[in-house]
């Protein structure tokens, strides 16, 4: 059977590994991937993971910035059976949703119809929950909102970040597909129609999501600063400097503190006030410096003992 991908994110690469180890005959005979953008110091262009993995393979590859009409008679040249999408950031057309004979699967990270949308893996860690997981389903022109066809749950410990939640999701992704591509490619598949009335839908993550906001309860900003730990990052103003936190934990006391004000006793740690409990911050990095343990960033950056940290006004909500 031959599948064309589309997907630009590394969290794909479990199953497309896979796909390609397996003994079933399943042929990635092509991929459609994003751009290569512009980062770092020198804004030099950059490949994503999934276009890297496919040239190291002789895989074809187009990127488009929007996959359109050259698209649709370039996976019908192909001959392919079947596209699978994982991660890709557009709403596809009619017309590449048929260019397959076997449909068009999407592969996304989220226990749908719970978290439609750009920052599932975030989201579900932000919000404290337990489990979360990714769900095939074929996709319509609707974000997320196709018929579900399997889901594989994944829990969600407390110790996990972002980053680690990402990499048991992707892992995630191969069981599902391997039991559900029999299927797929004979047609002869379930599919359970999502209910629209526990449908949310999670936002794309911006640089102000990583703000500390004090007025949040303890356990909200510590999952949350799990959640950002590779990007936004988490973060407060002081001054005119912007102070990048490395990491925090819920600190275990009953000190009568406002949201943001620092509790003065202990000079050589940075216990704060929340809107419900206390926090701890355990590394701090200043513009320019590099990440260290709070004891040894207050022996350089003295902080005054009654200091209280600016709290934003209102947090965007992550879902809705």
């Amino acid at each position: 059977m031959k599948l064309v991908f589309l997907g630009s994110d590394e969290i794909a690469l479990p199953c497309l590994q896979a796909l390609r180890a397996s003994e079933a005959g399943y042929d990635i005979c092509g991929v459609i991937t994003q751009p290569d953008r512009r980062s770092g110091r020198g804004r030099l262009l950059h490949s994503n993971p999934i276009k890297k993995w496919a040239m190291e393979h002789g895989i074809p590859v187009r990127e488009p910035v929007n996959p359109a009409e050259p698209e649709i008679a370039w996976i019908k040249g192909l001959g392919a059976d079947l596209a699978l999408v994982m991660a890709y950031g557009h709403i596809l057309s009619n017309g590449i949703l048929d260019a397959t004979p076997c449909g068009c699967f999407n592969l996304h990270a989220s226990l749908l119809p719970e978290y439609r949308g750009a920052s599932p893996i975030e989201t579900s860690l932000a919000a404290g929950d337990n489990q979360t997981g990714v769900t095939l389903m074929r996709v319509i022109q609707r974000m997320d909102a196709g018929p579900l066809i399997d889901s594989e749950t994944v829990p969600i410990l407390a110790s996990d970040t972002g980053a680690s939640l990402r990499k048991k999701i992707g892992l995630a992704c191969v069981p599902l597909l391997m039991r559900s591509m029999p299927v797929l490619s004979v047609g002869d598949f379930p599919q359970t129609k999502q209910n629209e009335s526990l449908a949310s839908y999670c936002r794309k993550l911006t640089k102000e999501d990583g703000r500390l906001d004090f007025s949040l309860s303890a356990h909200e900003i510590e999952c949350r600063s799990r959640a950002f730990s590779t990007w936004p990052g988490t973060w407060f103003p002081y001054h005119d400097e912007n102070l990048k936190v490395g990491g925090l934990s819920v600190f275990q006391g009953e000190f009568d503190l406002l949201p943001g004000q620092r509790y003065a006793e202990k000079t050589d740690s940075l216990v704060l006030g929340t809107g419900k409990g206390l926090i701890e911050i355990m590394e701090l990095q200043k513009p320019g410096g590099r990440m260290v343990p709070v004891s040894d960033f207050l022996r350089g950056y003295p902080l005054p003992e009654h200091v209280s940290f600016p709290v934003p006004i209102g947090t965007l909500p992550l879902v809705r």
